[in-house]
């Protein structure tokens, strides 16, 4: 996957197969990216987005975003994602199919700080980092945090207020 791609479901970005991660510094995420390529993943299958790329990739979705989109968790994701760019968050974007990969990349992920790492199915959406835990999600709820106002892994929990 490159920038230019843009792999949407109902107009927001899904890229299916893919682990999002982001990381409360560039440095976390350079250090990542350097990490993964150590592990095998190629140039080719991990893409960065800085703060700012990201914020024109939320916006752009939001604008086009179909109103079936708000159903799922994707446009959710999709405002979750804007919410750490505000906050100077950065990005990587690796290609994971297969459940390996997907836990290489996790672990990468959390290793470097990471705030979320997401993998991206065809019909769900797995967390695979809850915010300040080590503890991995296998569903999506808003419940369990996945969505914009709850992106901090606080707010709106059970038992949280």
């Amino acid at each position: 996957m490159h920038k230019d791609d843009h792999p949407e479901t109902l107009g927001v970005f899904k890229p299916v197969g893919h682990v999002v991660a982001s990381f409360p510094s560039g440095a976390d995420a350079d250090g990542a990216a350097e990490a993964l390529a150590d592990a095998g993943f190629s140039d080719a299958y991990v893409v960065r987005y800085t703060p700012e790329q990201m914020k024109a990739q939320v916006e752009r979705d939001i604008a086009q975003a179909s109103p079936l989109a708000s159903l799922g968790q994707e446009l959710n994701l999709v405002k979750a994602h804007g919410a750490l760019a505000d906050k100077g968050y950065h990005f990587l974007v690796v290609h994971a199919p297969k459940d390996e990969e997907t836990r290489k990349v996790a672990d990468i992920a959390r290793a470097f700080h990471a705030e979320r790492a997401q993998k991206y199915g065809s019909f769900l959406i797995e967390e695979l980092i809850e915010p300040g835990t080590e503890e991995r999600q296998v569903f999506e709820s808003p419940d369990r945090g996945l969505d914009a106002q709850n992106h901090s892994g606080r707010e709106g929990r059970p038992g949280s207020r």
